[in-house]
């Protein structure tokens, strides 16, 4: 029986890794995909291995492990070195004794598999099959974008909220910045659900909250890190305290994944259009204050954003260009 075993930071988890993965699940009875955090790491072990098993989550022969370390006792280091190649190799063999493959994609491991006494085959030590590197996409999310597998996009993808009471160009700035920046966006699911604010029932409110979640989750798996959101689960908790005077349940997951990076609030300074759907004036501007004690009850930070369309949309652009330049770069 081939027991083969390979190691990595996947800091972060990336089609390259992927590829050989499954490249050593071809080449063995079974794969043990060990992922090494040091002390110093901010992503993690649990969310890498989660990334791994999410991506292979129809695999029955193959096991993802983690390997906590000091890096002060453990050279942290790529470089192809015979005294690196033989610390770990040590190390290496406390966790896998039976096993008789190792398969990386560097150098080093031939160096790494002779002092263990096993096999190594190695994978597209080129590195063209995809040509990336996690440095390379921590240092530009948005170039390289396009190299995280699906269980990834979640935890990187850059989501800016549009918030703000009814009739302030919510909608119609969502899809400017989605056009814009060619990005994913996510409609106002509430409007679909409820297509007229002065008639709703709580549970309204229940389902508007679970599909907002869902519509969220699809986005940020899409083909940019940048999600415009148009309105978010505090908006829906406001609906619920201003009309019912009662909070709206919601779950940890679901808070979470409205959780986002830049949160854009549109003042109601704006002119009030009335379809025969929404609140009167009065109590579109009181339901304005509601937003707002919910925001700060939840201690969220926005952006103020006033004035006529046109430079509604150039605050925005200008508040969202920021936020890319910082997550491009970091």
């Amino acid at each position: 029986m081939t027991k083969a075993f390979l190691f990595g930071k996947y800091l972060p988890f990336h089609k390259g890794h992927e590829a050989m993965i499954s490249f050593a699940l071809n080449n063995c009875d079974f794969l043990s995909v060990l992922v090494c955090c040091d002390n110093q790491e901010h992503i993690p072990g649990e969310v890498r291995k989660d990334w791994i098993e999410a991506t292979f989550e129809n695999t029955s022969n193959m096991e993802v492990k983690i390997l906590r370390y000091d890096n002060r006792l453990l050279p942290n280091t790529s470089q192809t070195s015979l005294s690196v190649s033989e610390i770990w190799a040590t190390e290496f063999r406390k966790h896998y004794p039976g096993y008789n493959l190792l398969i990386t994609s560097e150098p080093y491991g031939d160096l790494v598999a002779g002092f263990m006494g096993i096999k190594h085959i190695p994978f597209n030590l080129e590195k063209d099959i995809h040509p990336v590197s996690a440095t390379a996409i921590r240092n530009n999310l948005f170039a390289n974008w396009h190299y995280l597998p699906a269980a990834v996009k979640p935890y990187f993808a850059v989501k800016v909220v549009i918030l703000g009471t009814e009739s302030t160009g919510k909608t119609t700035l969502t899809e400017q910045l989605a056009s814009y920046y060619n990005c994913s966006m996510v409609a106002e699911v509430g409007r679909d659900l409820i297509p007229d604010s002065t008639d709703f029932s709580f549970d309204d409110l229940l389902s508007v909250a679970n599909e907002h979640a869902k519509k969220i989750n699809e986005a940020v798996c899409g083909d940019s890190p940048l999600v415009i959101i148009d309105t978010d689960i505090h908006i829906t908790k406001s609906y619920a305290r201003f009309t019912f005077d009662i909070e709206l349940p919601v779950n940890e997951h679901i808070y979470n994944t409205n959780k986002a990076d830049l949160y854009l609030y549109l003042n109601n300074d704006a002119p009030y259009y009335q379809d025969g759907t929404r609140l009167n004036k009065t109590d579109r501007d009181l339901l304005d204050q509601s937003h707002r004690e919910i925001l700060a009850d939840h201690q969220i930070e926005f952006v103020g954003i006033s004035g006529s369309w046109q430079s509604r949309f150039e605050q925005a652009v200008s508040e969202v260009s920021k936020l890319i330049i910082n997550k491009s770069t970091r």
